[in-house]
């Protein structure tokens, strides 16, 4: 009786925290769903809009102090786009600016990024008197209105740099009560100060012009009423408060401290970002399901604590989300659909242990008991290797591949305490409320269980496995002879894509006699210089270039809207430069490299012995190579989701792989007096069910992202799912037996 009353009181404390958690997440507190999944921050390619990235110019890193500042200015330079825009420094000489909202990159490119565009110029009427009072200058021919040029030209005594501050005001005229003279504040920092005084010293007696020129054009051109000696100023005659405003915000943001150079762009309209919100939600409703499905069938009664489990897991996940404040991406989506199929493994490893414990002849709650704590190092170790391949990918990554990195980590400690506290707390209050019977918890468990002698067979999977590689580095081979050998997307090679959508759909053929032709001579290319792919299923149309200049992508967007009557508002575009793309292609390989490392530096600790690092690092290595070799053989496009990809791999194995070490380095105690092969053909045996089930669970949830996903999530799920498949194998069929080999040649050596 008091043991159901435990039983009743546990399951009403878990009913009522899992209805807060699941009320948060898709209610939320407040007006505006605070802590809900309406209050996630979106990534760019979810809520549309324009992301750019800068470098700075010049050989010599820049201050953090020129760094910042110029970061500050380009904020307040977005802040016109949109509220929500943001610039933040990406490194020690990169800068990104993000405009949710924006559709227009080509106009925000050509306003943004240019530097120093703020100057103060006089005319060379006075070029004796700077000279005489030892003001430098340089001439400026540049305005577009004609007011300086080449046959006119002028003399720029100041940039915006000195310029430390500017302001729109107002005062009451002193002719008139009713009126008033709106006013422009500047204020100076003290090298501006000094030319400024000196300079207006020089103009006062003929009241001469000071010309303020931003981007070329003439925005106040004030007459010099009185020699300015202090560090502030006013330019008088604005025609009313908005536009004195107007000019004090062009003063105040006008120069960057830095020069700069775009070396990446993508546009992203906000309906393509809600179609891949709507399928991926679908997809991992989709898979939910059938992966509840499959835990019930095969648990029984632990399935449904599997259930409340992953029911939590979601909840947690939506919320801590916005708790953290983690822009979601589209690849983001992807690592928490990845994850629910992940989360289910630590639940596989605890169930089977139990299932193993009630054969040897336990009672239910002793094996309940037993089985928790026998998994914990298994579960703790696979997920920590996993963890480190995610910090790994966020701090080597940008953009979204660390939205992804972000919510593959976060997924992965929430599913370790859904499985160790939730499910743990859920199985003991069912027990106790009555749920007893063995038949609940041991399934078809038998007394005793066949051991497979997977070593027998390990030179034909070797074999097999060699094979596969070779046939991939071949390709690879035969392919960079005839240009690159993989696939690679823009991200990798550098260039421009554009997705535009026609009024109707088009043919290869139509695209390449016409479409391609028009393209290359508006951008200056050769047709073979530019590809011109449609999108089956839609009126969408890729068009892959080299790397285009902002005019080179004006003069295509001219064309793409008269001939073709293109909408160029809605065409989704990426830029990247050669720079870029090759340190992609180097941070590639160096997050695989760190990674494995960090990884086998890890199991060295863990488990003591340098054979399980090594077994467990070349299944790792193993994987990648398989991988890659199925991006060379259906030449799958190399994107910028690769790295995530490879990496998610990476961290699947080894995960499957520890489990099986874990297992082997318990029963070396436990069947001292077995031979080792029979160890390790026992413990690949034990935790097979682990390997199939896991497996097949987190492939349900990324083919269902691959069928239902938009095009992008596809270019990752299709790789995920071949990496799964392999990661199972590699664990099973590879990891033991190269322990197994290492194991006994060094036995002989040291005998």
């Amino acid at each position: 009786m008091k043991t159901t009353k435990k039983g009743v009181i546990r399951l009403v404390i878990f009913a009522a925290f899992l209805a807060l958690v699941l009320y948060t997440a898709f209610w939320g507190f407040g007006k505006d769903g605070a802590g809900s999944i309406y209050d996630i921050t979106k990534g760019l390619d979810l809520a549309g809009g324009v992301s750019i990235t800068y470098s700075v110019v010049g050989d010599e890193e820049p201050s953090a102090q020129d760094l910042n500042d110029t970061v500050y200015r380009l904020q307040k330079r977005v802040e016109t786009y949109s509220t929500e825009a943001v610039a933040y420094a990406e490194g020690k000489d990169r800068i990104v600016v993000d405009i949710p909202g924006a559709t227009d990159a080509n106009a925000i490119l050509a306003e943004l990024g240019e530097p120093g565009t703020l100057y103060f110029v006089v005319s060379t009427d006075y070029k004796e008197q700077l000279d005489g009072a030892g003001i430098s200058y340089r001439e400026y021919t540049g305005s577009k209105d004609g007011a300086f040029s080449e046959s006119n030209p002028g003399l720029v005594i100041m940039d915006g740099n000195m310029i430390k501050n500017a302001s729109g005001g107002m005062y009451e005229s002193q002719n008139s009560t009713s009126t008033y003279e709106y006013v422009v504040g500047l204020t100076l920092n003290s090298e501006g100060q000094s030319i400024f005084s000196t300079v207006t010293s020089l103009l006062v007696g003929d009241k001469g012009i000071i010309y303020i020129i931003y981007n070329d054009e003439v925005v106040s051109a004030p007459r010099v009423q009185a020699a300015i000696t202090g560090d502030s100023c006013q330019i008088e005659g604005m025609e009313s408060l908005e536009v004195a405003d107007q000019l004090a915000s062009t003063i105040r943001i006008g120069a960057l401290p830095l020069e700069l150079e775009e070396m990446r762009s993508t546009v992203v309209g906000a309906t393509l970002g809600t179609n891949a919100v709507r399928t991926s939600l679908i997809a991992a409703a989709i898979g939910f399901v059938i992966v509840v499905i499959l835990m019930l069938v095969l648990y029984g009664v632990m399935g449904i604590t599997a259930t409340l489990a992953l029911t939590t897991y979601v909840g947690l996940i939506i919320v801590m989300l916005t708790a953290f404040d983690v822009t979601l991406t589209l690849p983001g989506i992807a690592g928490i659909i990845l994850g629910i199929g992940m989360a289910v493994d630590a639940n596989v490893i605890i169930y089977e242990r139990i299932r193993e414990e009630i054969a040897q002849g336990k009672t239910v709650l002793s094996a309940i008991k037993t089985g928790f704590s026998k998994a914990l190092t298994a579960i703790l170790d696979g997920n920590i290797t996993t963890l480190i391949a995610s910090f790994v990918l966020y701090f080597m990554g940008s953009g979204t591949v660390k939205g992804f990195a972000q919510t593959l980590a976060l997924g992965i400690v929430v599913s370790m305490f859904t499985a160790l506290v939730i499910t743990r707390f859920v199985m003991y209050a069912l027990y106790y409320v009555g749920l007893k019977s063995e038949k609940l918890y041991a399934g078809r468990a038998k007394k005793e269980k066949k051991v497979i002698n997977f070593l027998s067979k390990r030179n034909i999977c070797f074999a097999v496995s060699s094979l596969v590689i070779v046939i991939g580095i071949v390709t690879m081979i035969i392919s960079g002879v005839k240009g690159y050998s993989l696939n690679y997307s823009i991200d990798f090679v550098g260039g421009t894509s554009l997705t535009a959508t026609l009024p109707e759909a088009k043919t290869v053929e139509e695209l390449e006699s016409g479409m391609t032709v028009d393209v290359a001579e508006a951008a200056g290319l050769s047709t073979s210089d530019v590809q011109i792919s449609p999108v089956q299923g839609s009126n969408d149309v890729i068009i892959k270039t080299k790397e285009l200049s902002l005019e080179q992508r004006n003069a295509v967007y001219e064309v793409l809207d008269e001939s073709y009557q293109v909408d160029t508002d809605a065409i989704e575009a990426q830029n990247i430069s050669g720079t870029v793309s090759s340190e992609m292609r180097r941070d590639a390989v160096v997050a695989v490299i760190v990674s494995t490392i960090c990884m086998m530096i890890y199991i060295l600790i863990r488990f003591k012995d340098i054979r399980f690092a090594t077994g467990a690092v070349v299944p790792l290595v193993h994987d990648v190579l398989v991988v890659l070799a199925f991006y060379a053989v259906f030449r799958w496009s190399v994107g910028n989701t690769f790295i995530a990809c490879m990496l998610t791999i990476v961290g699947y194995s080894i995960n499957a792989t520890i489990v099986i070490f874990d297992r082997i380095r318990e029963n070396l105690q436990v069947m001292a007096k077995s031979s080792l092969e029979d160890i390790v053909n026992t413990s690949i045996t034990d935790t097979l069910k682990r390997s199939i089930y896991t497996s097949l669970t987190t492939a349900v949830m990324v083919i269902a992202l691959y069928i239902l996903g938009v095009t992008a999530i596809r270019e990752f799920a299709l790789p995920l799912i071949v990496g799964i498949v392999c990661g199972g194998y590699s664990s099973v069929c590879i990891a033991g037996a190269i322990w197994y080999v290492l194991k006994t040649k060094f036995a002989k050596k040291e005998a």
